[in-house]
């Protein structure tokens, strides 16, 4: 099984993180919470009272666990299709797969990286759902001093079980958007690149970009009841399941709640996918 697809994900989901960190945090808020008017309203609000520190809480866990995360993704995707093709990377150029056969590696992918992911992203959630100022003395602690110690307060307080809370909602969310995923990206690049070539970084921007974002627009209503249902438990159960979840955000908030996060959502998805795709086309082209 080659391993440069998994070192190559690692590395660039890595360098996506960081870029995208910041908007991620400003989505799970506007997703959980309901203090905010709006996008601009909630950056200013965490500006104000967490610093710039705040947009970047809960980042340091995701960093350390992206190594497997979306090293499984991109492996998984990968060596999928050298199950169902027989052709290596670097052979799909020549010899491009058939979408039906994107479509289900990309969904294979996406379901294994969600089964790694349940754990980490709840920590993630937790953290950035945390709105005390970070560090300031008189400031009232915050209930988690930061991701280890959230870990085992979870254990402690929830169980096992605890630690997977939403996980069925985010299975639900990344195995067909994943899918989504690598067919926009690999679509996009056979549009505009010459047969039997490899695309080029202006290609692997765009298409990388614009897979990012249909593939957010696909999870946003299941992203939002994800991130609800890992906030659920931590002073109160309010939902029996995914489906008691979605019945009861609906009929308090109308249609509109599952589309909440969505423009955020996009608008962070271009930049981060883009240089997700063309730093793990890069790497692979290096070591090809």
């Amino acid at each position: 099984m080659p391993v440069e697809e998994f070192v190559a994900g690692w590395i660039s989901g890595a360098l996506g993180l960081v870029l995208g960190h910041p908007f991620d945090t400003v989505k799970v808020r506007l997703q959980t919470q309901t203090t905010y008017r709006g996008i601009v309203d909630c950056m200013v609000k965490i500006y104000r009272h967490e610093s710039l520190l705040g947009f970047f809480k809960g980042m340091s866990f995701p960093i350390a666990s992206i190594a497997v995360v979306n090293s499984v993704l991109f492996g998984v995707y990968s060596n999928t299709l050298l199950v169902l093709t027989a052709t290596s990377h670097q052979e799909r150029r020549a010899q491009p797969p058939s979408y039906t056969h994107i479509f289900l590696a990309g969904c294979t992918g996406g379901f294994l990286q969600a089964y790694c992911l349940a754990p980490f992203d709840l920590i993630k959630v937790r953290l950035q759902n945390q709105t005390e100022p970070m560090a300031q003395p008189g400031s009232p602690p915050p209930q988690y001093r930061g991701p280890v110690h959230c870990a085992a307060s979870i254990f402690r307080e929830e169980g096992y079980r605890g630690l997977f809370r939403g996980a069925w909602a985010l299975m639900l969310r990344d195995t067909p958007t994943m899918g989504v995923y690598f067919i926009t990206y690999e679509g996009l690049c056979r549009q505009y690149t010459p047969e039997g070539q490899n695309p080029s970084s202006a290609t692997v921007l765009v298409a990388g970009g614009f897979a990012g974002i249909a593939s957010w627009v696909a999870a946003t209503p299941l992203d939002v009841i994800k991130s609800r249902m890992q906030m659920d438990g931590l002073r109160r159960r309010v939902y029996q399941g995914v489906l008691d979840c979605m019945v009861s955000s609906v009929r308090q908030e109308g249609l509109g709640v599952f589309f909440r996060g969505v423009t955020i959502n996009s608008a962070r998805a271009f930049p981060v996918n883009a240089v997700t795709f063309l730093s793990y086309e890069y790497l692979l082209r290096l070591w090809g």
